[in-house]
């Protein structure tokens, strides 16, 4: 069946959730095809929104040797899960009620796991919409395909896959495993130059990072163009089922991710839906995951985030008693992600700003994102929303109301200590009641340690040691 568009996609601009969920009303994911190359396995998915269009995203796995994608039952429930992850992009054009599954089949208690992942990772897509629904409203799956092949994989796993991806969090991540990268690989999906110098200046070698290659049908952008409904979805779940494929792919055991405590904590405050913009970041998403290889994947390969215990905070604090070289190459700005480089005027971009002002002179943060970020009076709604006098933090990956307000108290004191003026913003800040209720225990802050992880005990002892008691 070809690809087609049809005239409805003109009526897109005037239509909402409920008149498009009538327009189409069934989401098709048909199945894959998994060809392997001589180095890489490469993936064609096949879905369809009835009435409207075809999309056939494609993905490019690394893998030296290339498995027998035909004898291979975990990889089978590897492919069709990443399918399961894809397919959420595309089903949110419409939001079709009903979701066919052409391919597979899943138990009661995994159909409920994902509508569970793609109720909260649509949370902000539902709420910068004005989408009202509910978690058994939204969507209806159903099965036409069967079981899969349940076999635990015995495939022999070891080393370390560490999913990098500009920022500080994972520079962190690499450096605290410095001594153990010597069977570790990076992992990225498309290529960033940022992620490839940083793990470069960690001490993986060229050949050890494994990169991804995804891409999106054109016919969803067309469908964006056009003004079907858009917005966020969860692309760290897409982190995570890829991150495990490749590893398995490569006979790695452990994806080590670099999520930390503060983004459990819920962006929109004042809803009656939690609506968390790092939701497939957040424990709950972690142990879910977890939960989901143990009863389906079974392929072996441990998933979890050497930052959990950490707040955002502690790890500011540790990246910037980095060598400065690693301060040169992070990006983590995502409107000046195609650019690899800093805007100097999103909320991302302040909140690092923040963040770092404890630990850093506010010189060198400045020439770092290229704008003093605490100077400028326009980001005095953001900063609000940063630190907690609105209720609503930006829809960014950001750390925690407490983290902030305790970066901004010690921010003035550095200020203040050495006898310099404060900048627009934390002049402003100082006036605010929320400086006077954290300026007494700022100091005090950064013991913390949070024991909801799936760290294994040797990675908790490092990970404590230099994060925690170091700076005590």
């Amino acid at each position: 069946m070809e690809k087609y568009l049809t005239d409805k996609k003109e009526r897109a601009k005037s239509m909402n959730f409920s008149e498009l969920r009538a327009a189409y009303p069934t989401f098709t994911y048909h199945g894959y095809t998994m060809r392997a190359a001589e180095d890489a396995l490469e993936i064609v998915y096949d879905f369809s929104i009835e009435g409207l269009c075809e999309f056939h995203p494609t993905w490019r796995i690394p893998c030296t040797p290339p498995t027998d994608p035909e004898t291979d039952a975990a990889l089978r429930r590897l492919v069709f899960s990443l399918g399961m992850t894809e397919l959420v992009s595309y089903w949110k054009i419409t939001c079709s009620p009903k979701v066919r599954i052409l391919c597979g089949a899943l138990p009661e208690s995994l159909t409920a796991w994902w509508k569970r992942l793609y109720f909260g990772g649509l949370g902000e897509f539902f709420y910068r919409n004005g989408i009202e629904t509910d978690f058994d409203a939204f969507m209806q799956i159903s099965y036409e395909g069967t079981l899969s092949d349940d076999t635990p994989s015995q495939k022999p796993l070891s080393g370390k896959l560490i999913p990098i991806g500009g920022g500080k969090d994972s520079i962190v991540t690499l450096n605290l495993l410095k001594d153990q990268l010597s069977d570790a690989c990076a992992y990225q999906i498309n290529h960033r130059d940022s992620s490839a110098k940083a793990a470069v200046l960690a001490g993986i070698a060229p050949q050890r990072m494994l990169e991804a290659k995804r891409t999106l049908d054109p016919n969803m952008l067309e469908c964006n163009r056009k003004g079907f409904l858009n917005g966020h979805t969860p692309f760290s779940a897409i982190v995570a089922f890829s991150g495990v494929l490749t590893a398995y792919l490569n006979g790695i055991g452990m994806v080590v991710l670099s999520n930390e405590s503060s983004a459990s904590e819920a962006t929109v405050s004042m809803s009656a839906q939690e609506v968390n913009h790092q939701y497939s970041k957040s424990f709950e998403f972690e142990q879910d995951f977890y939960a989901y290889e143990q009863e389906f994947l079974k392929v072996g390969v441990r998933y979890f985030s050497l930052l959990r215990p950490l707040t955002e905070f502690q790890i500011a604090r540790y990246f910037a008693a980095l060598p400065t070289e690693f301060h040169e190459v992070f990006r983590s700005c995502n409107v000046g992600a195609k650019q690899d480089c800093w805007c100097g005027r999103c909320a991302k971009c302040l909140f690092v700003s923040v963040i770092l002002s404890p630990f850093l002179p506010r010189s060198e943060v400045t020439r770092l994102l290229g704008a003093d970020m605490l100077d400028i009076a326009e980001l005095s709604e953001t900063l609000a929303e940063l630190c907690g006098a609105l209720p609503n933090k930006p829809f960014e990956c950001v750390g925690s109301r407490k983290e902030v307000n305790i970066s901004l108290c010690l921010a003035i004191a550095n200020a203040q200590a050495r006898g310099e003026a404060l900048p627009k913003l934390l002049a402003e800040y100082r006036n605010r009641p929320l400086y006077a209720q954290y300026r007494e225990i700022a100091a005090e802050f950064g013991q913390e340690w949070d024991e909801n992880h799936h760290l294994p005990k040797e990675l908790e002892l490092l990970v404590k040691r230099e994060c925690v008691e170091r700076f005590a």
